[in-house]
């Protein structure tokens, strides 16, 4: 499981969402980023009968205990981690939520909106948000090709967010020469 975990984290870590995506890369622009991936996994995993369902407790386990900690490095004092937690759990268990209806629906554009109203709440455009849907829903696609016993057994992954830029771009210039 701690390998999985390992991999949501490298994956919403990758240095194009900071630099280019413009999520900012501070404690809470890096807690919506896992955030994001933790939902993309969850998301998978989800169903009454899912035989993934004790690794899905094991990773929103270990998400929250990561966070426990984070806000401990932070300095917030004992008697104020709990407090930050429950604000914090309701702020993700709120994405799960916006983000799980826009991805059931197939909701590009209602995915890039709540996206810029957590992770860019400063902006009331974000351009980049189109960006970090297609990539939510390219890992969906993904991990939805990922057989139940091989996620069970720790074989997760996810996009590689440079290589989607890349194509992205090169997908816009082909559109524009055929104009």
């Amino acid at each position: 499981m701690l390998r999985v975990y390992e991999t949501i984290v490298a994956a919403a870590r990758q240095k194009r969402f900071y630099a280019q995506f413009q999520v900012p890369d501070t404690p809470l622009g890096r807690y919506e980023m896992l955030s994001v991936h933790i939902f993309i996994s969850l998301h998978r995993m989800k169903g009454e009968n899912s035989v993934l369902m004790p690794l899905a407790q094991d990773i929103a386990d270990e998400f929250f205990k990561d966070v426990d900690h984070s806000l401990r490095e932070l300095g917030i004092g004992d008697q104020g981690v709990p407090k930050r937690m429950k604000k914090l759990a309701r702020m993700f268990y709120g994405r799960v939520s916006s983000y799980g209806t826009a991805l059931d629906a197939d909701d590009k554009k209602a995915l890039a909106t709540a996206l810029t109203r957590n992770i860019r709440p400063d902006l009331e455009f974000w351009p980049h948000a189109h960006y970090l849907s297609e990539y939510v829903f390219a890992c969906r696609d993904r991990l939805a090709n990922i057989e139940d016993s091989a996620l069970a057994a720790g074989d997760i992954s996810f996009m590689d967010a440079d290589e989607m830029m890349l194509a992205s771009i090169d997908s816009t210039k082909e559109a524009n020469e055929n104009d």
